[in-house]
């Protein structure tokens, strides 16, 4: 369509003025006339999220496992809980931070830490996040193995999401993404299971009890049913790998995503799936060409809420 002069000239930049009476909402709509970079992503990623929720589609959640080691983790609790999404496709780790951080804490710490006195600490850096082994590894295997047992008396062979909505429920904790998303019915499917601490205790049970299965063939059947019937699909895809990439995946077999935004810092020279725009996926089909769709770029633990708190 060719460019005209006066449609494009329609809506002059506005200054932003914040004081302490402004709102996530105020601050919002700031965005929609500041003009930039990021901010007017911001307002369109706000705009597409704002529709996506509130029509009737399928909204797929995919995130690595590294930001529900900080409190990010509130924010995407917060999704679930409110049911703004549907499926969650995600790493390991997020199970492993999830169980973690329903039983002990995590500390605020610096990037800038020497990582080999930390070691001979026993303390784990993440970023910016500080975890004692007492934290992480110790936690997941007293919980696990003995919910595991249950488990395994029930019945020998499970989905991967069946098992991560069973130890979601027994958490029991409102501060745990398992937890709300086992009690809204929001299934979290994990495609790479065994690449963390939760795979790991898998291992570790199958390897006293040789016929316990994990069927992750079954995970991919309970995907399949859920694109088919699906009427209209979304996505809210933050970072890349292998979360972003199933997502993306599976909904090619329905014609691609209807919406999708994507929040990432990794760029597109670098020939990575988590640097590929959404309008690579276009020819992929895996997001219609006619989509609602944007990348946003930047630090997602700032940018999410910012981006969901007018609408949470």
């Amino acid at each position: 369509m060719k460019m005209n002069k006066k449609d494009l000239l329609s809506t002059p930049v506005r200054d932003t003025v914040v004081n302490e009476k402004t709102s996530m909402m105020d601050f919002m709509k700031m965005m929609e006339v500041s003009g930039g970079f990021t901010t007017s992503k911001v307002y369109v990623a706000y705009e597409i999220l704002r529709d996506m929720f509130r029509e009737e589609n399928t909204t797929f959640l995919s995130f690595p496992a590294d930001i529900i080691s900080t409190g990010t983790r509130g924010i995407i609790n917060q999704l679930v809980k409110e049911k703004l999404v549907d499926v969650i496709i995600t790493t390991t780790g997020t199970l492993d931070h999830d169980i973690a951080r329903t039983f002990r804490d995590y500390y605020c710490g610096s990037f800038d830490y020497p990582d080999r006195e930390l070691k001979d600490l026993g303390i784990n850096r993440l970023g910016s996040v500080v975890i004692p082994d007492e934290s992480y590894g110790e936690i997941m295997e007293s919980f696990m193995q003995p919910e595991l047992e249950k488990l395994y008396i029930e019945k020998k062979t499970w989905a991967t999401w069946e098992i991560i909505q069973r130890i979601g429920l027994k958490l029991n904790s409102e501060d745990s993404i398992l937890y709300n998303a086992a009690k809204n019915g929001i299934k979290v499917f994990v495609p790479g299971i065994t690449d963390g601490s939760f795979g790991s205790q898998l291992w570790s049970f199958r390897e006293m009890n040789h016929d316990f299965m994990v069927d992750v063939l079954a995970d991919e059947h309970e995907l399949s049913d859920i694109i088919f019937d699906a009427k209209k699909t979304g996505s809210l895809m933050i970072g890349g790998g292998i979360s972003k990439h199933h997502t993306i995946w599976w909904n090619q077999f329905r014609g691609g995503l209807d919406y999708s935004v994507y929040i990432t810092t990794a760029q597109e020279y670098d020939g990575s799936l988590s640097g590929a725009k959404l309008e690579e996926a276009i020819s992929w089909k895996k997001v219609k060409p006619d989509a609602r769709f944007v990348n946003v770029y930047g630090d997602v633990t700032l940018i999410l809420p910012v981006m969901v708190g007018p609408l949470l």
